[in-house]
């Protein structure tokens, strides 16, 4: 048999199985060995002088040293010995030594102290003075995998010590107790909550895999370990996982979040939001089941056939033969002068229903990045019976796309930074990675993480850091602030954003700089790799006078959301005030919903909030808000989603009108 075949294959795997995280399993070095010896048959091993042919002592050092070594790949484990030989003999003791190996637990992750294993050949004098070259298992180590021999031990006690309390959390943390917790932090009822909302997010994904079977046992929990963030593979560990271990186990709520609050809250914390009890649960449910309104919690998106005509301001003619009502017919149109809707350049839109809309035949409007906070849904009951249970008349709600997608100044608003100032300077992005602010400017002037406020005293200061020390968030923003620009040294202020630590496969970011009022956007859509940087902007200032000169792309990116593109027109299939003000009531705020061809919620929205319930469901205020929150539309279906404006609240769409002739105008809310 030739020996140069086995050592080659076993090289090669070795070689593909270094491209993953390697692992080793639990078998000693006497097992393998024995093994290795015992596999071959008698004439496959024949003796040589006083010894078998392959009872090497360079193999034997090769076997003990990565003979037991594991890879995951594509979920499944592979050994060195994972191979596919042409000789029988070869292949017997390979598939032993593959069975001694995946038959034992994973116990260690694999390091070693050299860049090689084994010797790859040595020569043999012999008595007529020709040399005999003897062939050995061999292979070379990546970096990756070699250390110190001292450093060893403790690296190595760190990655079991992450597995065992990875592998306990996902064992004994339910994901009741983590939809728990996630409800309290959006509820604002948990002491800085919205730090951990990021690392339960990510946790119960992980938990979500095992639990659908994606994720278990062995091949799961050892490579996810090896590269998660030590806040999510340790979160059994944390005060936020004491939580939720307590919860997981049956503890009380009021007596589990006592004890966390206890230990991570200061003495003066008062929490904003009551919690809600079993109790209160209880009670709700029976005044909720009194009051007939049990089918009523349950919600769908509601669509065009479930709208009456009246309660509708303008339906495109496609809208119209789907809606509950009589198609539109003999609907009497106003018409306006050409001259005067050619001198509209900026409308109001209590002027736009008025005197613009009874016109038209067909509307379009611009969905911007900055409306992402403004996609809307209609809702209506699962039980088009169920009897109303919101101030008005009506069985309809609706829901805004507030979690997912805020402006940057409404981000860094409520991360507790500064929004106004003569000059802010606002960062966004939407993954793991450590993106920092840097301002440069005249006689040394650095703001930055290490030097928050302006060393040369010019005012100015970085108010918000995210995914550094402090923990992981899944809406990070950084700001940079001066509020007023006479302290402002003359000179060029240099603006960059720089990636301290590369932690995920996420791209990009946006800078919004607010200069007196005038809002430059501005964003990098590539990777920004490790501890690269890239520049933003230059601010001159001369005098008290600010110009901005952008170095990136000043022209929004356009994104997808709920199935459109930003950054262009969209059709409207129908124009309505929101479900308050149908049938001619007027009950609290009014909003426009412009409702487009095409949109789609990517997941659930929420059936009801607490500001639409009826007065006699007050008292229950609390566990409702819970209720609310859980009883969500299911995802997909046919829905009514689009763009809505609050009347109470300042913005402005672009508007495209066709009718006699067609003009985009600026409607203002």
């Amino acid at each position: 048999m030739n020996f140069t075949h086995f050592k080659s294959a076993v090289a090669k795997q070795f070689d593909r199985m270094s491209k993953h995280d390697l692992f080793r399993a639990d078998v000693s070095g006497d097992a393998l060995w024995d093994t290795y010896l015992n596999s071959y048959l008698p004439e496959d091993n024949p003796i040589y002088r006083t010894r078998r042919e392959y009872d090497c002592a360079c193999c034997r050092q090769f076997i003990r040293a990565v003979g037991n070594v594991v890879a995951f790949i594509d979920g499944k484990p592979e050994t060195i010995w994972s191979v596919d030989l042409d000789e029988l003999g070869f292949q017997r003791v390979a598939l032993a030594m593959e069975e001694l190996v995946l038959t034992a637990p994973v116990t260690d992750a694999f390091l070693h102290y050299e860049k090689t294993a084994g010797t790859n050949k040595n020569f043999e004098q012999l008595t007529d003075g020709s040399a005999k070259a003897w062939e050995h298992f061999f292979v070379n180590i990546p970096a990756k995998f070699v250390l110190p021999e001292k450093q060893i031990p403790t690296k190595l006690n760190e990655h079991r010590t992450a597995h065992a309390v990875f592998k306990r959390g996902l064992e004994e943390i339910t994901m009741g107790a983590i939809d728990t917790v996630l409800e309290l932090i959006k509820q604002g009822s948990l002491y800085r909550g919205e730090e951990q909302k990021f690392v339960l997010t990510e946790f119960k994904k992980l938990k979500t895999a095992g639990v659908m079977g994606v994720g278990s046992g062995e091949a799961f929990t050892w490579p996810a370990v090896m590269v998660l963030p030590g806040s999510v593979s340790r979160i059994r560990n944390t005060s936020i996982g004491t939580l939720l271990v307590a919860l997981s186990e049956g503890t009380e709520l009021e007596d589990a979040v006592k004890a966390f609050e206890s230990v991570v809250a200061p003495a003066s914390y008062k929490r904003p939001t009551a919690l809600v009890t079993k109790a209160m649960v209880d009670k709700a449910k029976a005044a909720v089941e009194e009051l007939g309104l049990t089918s009523a919690l349950e919600r769908r998106y509601a669509t065009l056939a479930d709208i009456s005509v009246n309660n509708v301001l303008f339906a495109d003619r496609s809208a119209r033969k789907l809606m509950a009502d009589s198609p539109f017919d003999g609907v009497a149109t106003k018409p306006v002068s050409k001259e005067a809707f050619l001198r509209t350049e900026e409308v109001s839109i209590d002027k736009f229903l008025a005197d613009i809309l009874p016109s038209a035949t067909s509307l379009e409007v611009m969905f911007e990045n900055q409306h992402a906070s403004n996609l809307v849904s209609l809702v209506a009951p699962a039980d088009a019976t169920a009897l109303p249970m919101f101030k008005w008349s009506n069985r309809f709600s609706w829901s805004y796309n507030g979690d997912v997608a805020d402006s940057i100044k409404e981000r860094v608003k409520k991360a507790g930074g500064a929004v106004e100032g003569d000059l802010c300077c606002r960062l966004a992005w939407d993954y793991a990675d450590d993106l920092d602010f840097h301002m440069t400017g005249p006689g040394g002037e650095h703001v930055y993480y290490g030097c928050r406020r302006s060393p040369q005293r010019n005012g100015g200061m970085l108010d918000v850091d995210a995914n550094g020390c402090d923990g992981l968030r899944d809406d990070p923003c950084e700001n940079i602030v001066y509020a007023d620009k006479r302290r402002m040294a003359d000179g060029v202020y240099k603006l960059a954003v720089n990636n301290w630590c590369r932690r995920s496969p996420g791209t990009g970011f946006e800078v919004e700089i607010d200069c007196e009022g005038q809002v430059h956007h501005m964003s990098f859509a590539g990777v920004l790799g490790n501890q690269k940087t890239v520049n933003v902007a230059e601010i001159a200032k001369s005098g008290l006078t600010l110009t901005v000169k952008c170095l990136l792309d000043s022209t929004a990116i356009s994104r997808d959301a709920w199935g459109l593109k930003t950054q262009q027109f969209h059709r409207v299939n129908a124009l309505m005030l929101s479900p308050n003000h149908w049938d001619g009531e007027g009950v609290g705020n009014k909003h426009y919903f412009f409702m487009l061809d095409g949109c789609r919620n990517e997941g659930q929205a929420r059936g009801f909030y607490n500001e639409f319930l009826r007065s006699d469901l007050d008292v229950h205020r609390r566990v409702l808000e819970m209720v609310g929150a859980k009883m969500k539309t299911e995802t997909g279906g046919e829905q009514l989603s689009g763009l809505g404006f609050s009347s109470t609240q300042r913005n402005a769409v672009l508007c495209k009108v066709s009718g006699a002739f067609s003009r985009v105008i600026k409607i203002v809310f």
